[in-house]
């Protein structure tokens, strides 16, 4: 992400005029210096946006000696202010000054900005650094920004054979660089995401599974016999999970309650959270490996996605977001689709759900906390597939849907979103929904029915009817567009040399006259008749 310095923004201005109003005498301060009356009128509703007035200010001409920039604010304060900035601000506010430039670079806020979008990096570091090698809070912010536009550009397709039947669930844990994927075969299976090899299978669990999610620690498949199967990670094996027992004996276990197939899991540090066609949602303990709470709902229940104490749910065509701890009903989205809604995403801050149903479309809500009662908008609706949509997966800012017509779309939701630090929250762009910007990428080449996809930093990985698990490869994407953008510019250089030689050529005549001794050599009206003429002659006695 480039910052641009020479933009004309706001908060370049106002510092420029905070600086301006802060001349005082330290002299003539203790002599008529009112403590009622405040020397700057800044309203701290709008952060470092708002305007600085000198109205106010203690006549006498008291701040008429010495220059004061927000630089010479304490650390504190300057923090505090930083912290009312989205990340271009701040890019812009490092480029007014090295002190700034110093102070803003540096400043922790980057830290929140990158664990906001992406969460904490795979490898971290101690506090206030990057990771190991030396890499700031912004410069992983800046690299991870500029990374996210490799899925407009070119890629490679793998195809991971071995499921012998439809594969309904994927699920790529790019900290560990392992894909799990799961169908119509009751068998799980475990690919590595570099090399697209099969590292490891379970056996044939008897049944259809439908759903499968990991971490580090745990491994859990939900299947159409109810059950939830589940493998704890066996320390110092490499790839994680022992799916056949071979390595370490009483890793694996099986979680049973629900009356119904298992339709989606989820899991977060404390709980392990399943979803059912028995219409509940479960919440387990991952400690106790007990039910803690059931969350009841009116129709089948075909998606889940928790954040911090809240799970939203997917029952039939509406959407529901509920308190985890007390079972509480915090929202409902009533008839978010035509038809049932079948797939779910969150932003990992939690303000935002998105949604795809059986009527082909994908909406886009805003979870709106400014109130004792949380409301949800409708932020934006895209319609880009033609059949139902089975599954989305989302990361900042790509959000990507799979249907049974086939196709992923890749939707670009940054330009939805203006970021407001801390107090304000996050809002949504007043946008009319005609000016909503279509996918910005359709993918292509499958057979129908797809029914499960999701998306890491530069992968997209999606099963279907097809029986094949395919992965959308873009890690080289950015490279390639360099190439390709440094064999153009040599292009554009060559033709601009060749323009300029024949430029100059042409202001020295040398055309003129090249062209006069050629004329003298080949003239037209004369040796080149004759030879015309001759030949004629010659095919004339031969056709005779």
């Amino acid at each position: 992400m480039a910052f641009e310095c020479q933009e004309s923004t706001e908060v370049f201005k106002n510092l420029a005029n905070c600086s301006e109003t802060n001349r005082f005498s330290s002299n003539s301060i203790t002599e008529n210096f009112e403590p009622s009356k405040p020397a700057l009128d800044c309203n701290p509703k709008k952060g470092i946006s708002s305007s600085c007035s000198s109205k106010q200010l203690p006549p006498n001409d008291v701040f008429s000696n010495v220059w004061r920039s927000i630089a010479d604010l304490p650390p504190a304060l300057i923090s505090e202010i930083l912290n009312c900035l989205d990340p271009k601000e701040l890019g812009i506010v490092s480029c007014v000054s090295t002190t700034l430039h110093n102070i803003a670079s540096e400043h922790q806020v980057w830290k929140e900005f990158y664990c906001e979008r992406w969460g904490i990096p795979i490898a971290s570091a101690p506090s206030g650094a990057g990771f190991s090698d030396g890499k700031s809070w912004k410069e992983l912010f800046v690299e991870r920004e500029y990374r996210s536009k490799t899925f407009l550009g070119r890629y490679t397709i793998d195809v991971l054979f071995g499921h012998t039947e439809p594969v309904r669930t994927v699920f790529l844990l790019a900290s560990a660089k392992l894909i799990f994927t799961a169908g119509y075969d009751s068998v799980v299976r475990m690919w590595d995401v570099e090399e697209g090899l099969s590292i490891a299978s379970s056996g044939p669990l008897g049944c259809t599974i439908r759903a499968v999610a990991a971490d580090t620690k745990l491994l859990v498949a939900g299947g159409t016999d109810g059950f939830i199967h589940c493998w704890k990670a066996v320390e110092g094996l490499q790839h994680l999970f022992d799916l056949k027992g071979v390595e370490k004996q009483n890793t694996e276990f099986r979680l049973w309650e629900h009356e119904g197939p298992v339709t989606s899991l989820a899991l977060d540090l404390t709980r392990i959270y399943s979803g059912s066609w028995d219409m509940t949602v479960r919440v387990w303990d991952r400690s106790s490996l007990k039910c803690t709470q059931i969350l009841r709902h009116g129709d089948w229940v075909w998606a889940l996605v928790p954040h911090d104490m809240t799970v939203a749910s997917t029952s039939g065509s509406d959407v529901f977001v509920w308190e985890t701890n007390s079972g509480t009903l915090v929202n409902v989205i009533h008839n978010a689709h035509v038809g049932n809604t079948y797939a779910l995403a969150r932003s990992r801050t939690g303000d935002f759900l998105f949604t795809g149903g059986e009527d082909g479309a994908v909406h886009m809500f805003e979870i709106v906390s400014e109130s004792e009662e949380p409301s949800v908008v409708q932020v934006a609706t895209w319609i880009p597939h033609s059949g139902a949509v089975y599954a989305l997966a989302f990361e900042f800012p790509w959000l990507v849907s799979a249907s049974s017509d086939g196709k992923l779309a890749l939707i670009d939701v940054r330009k939805l979103l203006r970021a407001c630090r801390r107090s304000l929250g996050k809002r949504v762009r007043d946008f009319d929904q005609n000016n909503i910007e279509p996918p910005q990428r359709m993918l292509h080449g499958f057979e129908c029915n797809l029914f499960s996809v999701d998306i890491g930093a530069d992968r997209i990985v999606c099963g279907g009817e097809e029986g094949v698990v395919r992965i959308w490869n873009f890690s080289q994407a950015l490279e390639i567009e360099q190439r390709a953008r440094a064999l153009r510019g040599i292009r554009l250089e060559n033709r601009m040399r060749r323009r300029r030689l024949q430029i100059e050529m042409n202001s020295k005549g040398g055309r003129t006259d090249q062209y006069s001794v050629a004329a003298k050599k080949n003239p037209v009206n004369g040796d080149r008749n004759g030879v015309w003429h001759s030949k004629r002659s010659i095919s004339s006695k031969v056709k005779r």
